[in-house]
């Protein structure tokens, strides 16, 4: 052996219900809670005589509506519940009270719903006959449920469906309980307990082969991760396209003038005749007087810069006269103090990029751009840009280093770009595609961020693949499943949701674009797309391997057909590449069964799972991958974190995934890869907490959290040690939050050991090591500690 590497991470020291007497048969009321407009999902009550009744998990929705937009449209009115002579039990509901729009699910036990259908109205559901449904919806009466009436159906059931619907919710009321376990009751939990004795006894003579690419990243545009962030552009709005449907009209500031202002004797306004490219519409266009005047940008939350660095300027312009005339281009700081200045000429009356250097003489983290703009003169200006010369890597159009460096340093074995909602979009219309970031920035098709600002598309394609490979890891793009995200609005569409997928007449087109990403990636320089790739300055290709289709979607029909049709596409012509498929947003319910089930029927290799969950999950489920079937599909992890109340990145969350981490790697034989989400987060331009990494335009903030995936990422293996373990007190709680891990990297020779402690008292564990048949190793030791609620900590070797 040649290495031993020690990773220590802990807290620092500071029943169901049965029934007597039960009756063969009684009335169940399925309803929805009237004064929650329908958010609260399907429930139900129970009663003998129709004039008692006991409501079964008042706050359980045993079905909730999953159509369209987040909070303002999941909601069920009226819904009516009835028995067909299929042996099935379905339930319609209204989506909204504005249009006839339904919402169709069936079950067999009540407990168990398939994946919801929309439709437009009745007359589109072709399993029943519009009087059907009338005939039914008639049935709907009004009942009280808790002192408060509710409308909804009444039908009579054996008993069994009673006591199965009362089980399911003690149950779920149960492990919910222990899933909202924290480390602030500990010390009540564990008042008695004084320290722990662990024996972990390794068996070296019975390795186990696991996935050497189990911790990743995971890049999604989020919390303006791209633009005002990784993307090291400094000029905010460059190029005019800001519009108000990025923030859906909520901003009236927001359009193609935002981030942009004059001083001086100068009117600015937006055209589009004659763009520079179709695809990069608007321009500024300013009309200048006899006075002095200026164009202004101020970044994103200010520009910041370094002393001695150099910085390109570029811009395209034309002027009305064609004359010659001199831009001032200048970066000032708040003072007005000139930081760097060089001129650039105007000469044509058409579209010409301009370029010059500006090397700045004083670090400040507020700069402002100032464009001195000639007098009596009208001029057009698009794509204007500021880069850095030192961005990651120094490439053109590149990344801000430091963030760059900051995920460089998890050493990720894959990057999964562009996202997961960003991915298949808000709307058809908005669904990502990989063409449209390619190429030439101003041939670049900007368009609206699902999180609900502007993407410029400058990090595309392109740049996601050199960053993988400029840090080593393989890439994982993923491409919507012909459909949108189900929390989509209508956006001028009958049905918000999937839309009902992207037209079939429209998917032989969509599906060769697929193609066309994998031979843009891999195809030779004389292919078609390889050479648009070489064009760009990478002849050599850049040996994908992976692909994802479709993001944590709504397992419908709409989306099983789209998505199969891709998938064997792309079995077809590239057998060699490895398809992921998606089993829903939870690690439960119906999207999950059923995307289980599609990816099991079409031998799918690999599917990616995710869920956002509590501590608790974590402490509880270390053993949810030991029961996976070895013979099916593969998991990619795609994105988890630990959620608390207030959603802090903390010791208690961190070591909560390190536990995670741990059964991820006893499990790396099913488990092939995993990445936390989401990874970056602008400070003051947050949608979703907790993220991994932090920032300001100066400052890299990573949380305790990152560390965690660090450790992990820098001290992977290739092989799984089992072991025994014996524990001085078998109590459960106690043993639960106790996780360990034994790999080893048989390219090094180094056998690494991970122990996590989230008790409030010492774990005193003692390894067997003399199965490794040891030599005077080399041991170094790496230790995360300190209280649950810190939130700045790092390791300590």
């Amino acid at each position: 052996m040649k290495k031993i590497i020690l990773l220590v991470l802990a807290i620092a020291l500071s029943g169901v219900a049965t029934f007597a007497n039960e009756p063969d048969s009684a009335y169940l009321f399925a309803y929805t809670k009237m004064q929650n407009e329908g958010r609260s999902g399907l429930l139900f009550a129970w009663s003998t005589d129709k004039e008692n009744w006991h409501a079964i998990g008042p706050e359980f929705g045993f079905v909730k509506s999953d159509y369209s937009r987040w909070g303002s449209e999941k909601r069920m009115i009226k819904p009516f519940l009835f028995y067909d002579t299929d042996s099935l039990w379905h339930c319609i509901w209204n989506l909204n009270n504005t249009d006839e729009a339904i919402a169709y699910t069936t079950s067999n036990d009540l407990q168990y719903w398939i994946p919801q259908s929309y439709f437009i109205s009745g007359n589109d559901l072709d399993i029943f006959s519009a009087e059907k449904i009338n005939a039914e919806r008639s049935k709907q009466q009004q009942i009280s449920i808790l002192g408060k009436p509710e409308s909804g159906t009444v039908n009579k059931v054996p008993w069994t469906i009673v006591a199965g619907l009362i089980k399911k919710v003690q149950l779920t009321d149960y492990r919910n309980q222990l899933w909202s376990e924290t480390t602030k009751e500990d010390v009540r939990r564990f008042a008695n307990l004084k320290s722990v004795e662990v024996s972990i006894i390794p068996d070296a003579s019975k390795p186990k082969k696991i996935s050497d690419m189990l911790v990743g990243a995971f890049f999604e545009d989020i919390n303006y991760a791209a633009d005002g962030g990784l993307y090291a552009e400094l000029i905010q709005n460059r190029d005019f396209e800001y519009d108000p449907a990025d923030k859906e009209g909520r901003d009236k500031n927001w359009n193609s003038k935002t981030a942009w202002r004059t001083t001086g004797d100068v009117v600015f306004n937006i055209e589009s005749e004659s763009p520079l490219h179709l695809n990069n519409k608007n321009y500024a266009v300013l009309k200048v007087g006899t006075g002095a005047a200026a164009f202004i940008n101020d970044g994103f939350d200010g520009i910041a810069v370094k002393a001695g660095e150099r910085y390109d300027f570029s811009l395209f312009t034309k002027s009305v006269s064609g004359k010659n005339k001199k831009l001032m281009v200048r970066l000032v700081d708040k003072d007005g103090g000139i930081l760097a200045e060089s001129s650039a000429t105007i000469s044509t009356k058409s579209w010409k990029k301009l370029n010059t250097v500006l090397l700045v003489n004083k670090t400040v983290a507020d700069a402002r751009l100032e464009i001195l703009l000639p007098q009596n003169e009208v001029i057009a200006l698009d794509m204007i840009s500021l880069f850095p010369q030192k961005a990651f890597k120094n490439r053109k159009n590149g990344l801000r280093a430091d963030l760059a460096q900051s995920i460089a340093d998890l050493h990720p074995k894959f990057v999964r770009f562009p996202g997961g909602c960003v991915a298949h979009g808000d709307g058809i219309e908005n669904i990502y595609h990989w063409k449209n970031t390619i190429g030439v920035l101003e041939a670049r098709k900007p368009q609206r961020n699902l999180w609900g600002y502007h993407q410029t598309a400058g990090l595309g394609y392109y740049e996601y693949f050199q960053f993988c490979e400029d840090i080593g890891a393989e890439p994982v793009p993923i491409v919507a499943a012909g459909v949108p995200c189900q929390n989509s609005a209508k956006h001028g569409h009958p049905l918000g949701g999937q839309q009902c997928g992207i037209p079939m007449s429209e998917m032989d087109d969509y599906i060769q674009d697929v193609l066309d990403l994998i031979e843009w990636a891999n195809g030779g320089a004389n292919t078609k797309w390889g050479k648009v790739r070489a064009a760009s300055g990478h002849p050599k290709p850049f040996d994908l391997k992976y692909i994802g289709i479709g993001n944590e979607d709504l397992i419908s029909k709409v989306f099983e057909e789209r998505f199969t049709m891709i998938y064997k596409a792309v079995k077809e012509k590239y057998p060699d590449i490895t398809i992921i498929g998606t089993v829903g947003p939870f690690f439960e319910g119906s999207d999950y069964e059923e995307g289980w089930k599609l990816a099991t029927k079409l031998n799918v290799p690999m599917v990616d799972e995710h869920y956002y969950v509590s501590p608790g999950w974590f402490i509880y489920n270390q053993n949810f991958y030991d029961k996976y079937d070895r013979s099916k599909s593969k998991v990619y992890l795609g994105e988890y974190a630990a959620h608390l109340p207030g959603r802090p990145n903390n010791l208690e969350t961190a070591l909560a995934e390190a536990i995670h981490l741990t059964a991820l790697e006893r499990n790396g034989d099913v488990v092939h890869m995993a990445s936390y989400a989401p990874l970056l987060a602008k400070e003051g331009h947050t949608q979703w907490n907790p993220d991994m990494i932090y920032f300001n335009n100066t400052t890299v903030k990573p949380t305790t959290g990152y560390y965690v995936q660090k450790m992990f990422g820098q001290n992977a293996g290739d092989e799984y040690i089992p072991c025994k373990t014996v524990f001085s007190d078998n109590n459960e709680k106690v043993k639960n939050r106790i996780a360990w891990s034994v790999v080893r990297d048989t390219k090094t020779n180094e056998l690494i050991i991970k122990m996590v402690n989230l008790l409030p008292v010492n774990a005193n564990v003692a390894i067997d090591m003399s199965a490794f048949q040891l030599s005077n190793p080399l041991v170094t030791k790496t230790v995360l500690s300190g209280k649950p609620d810190e939130r700045n900590l790092t390791p300590v070797q």
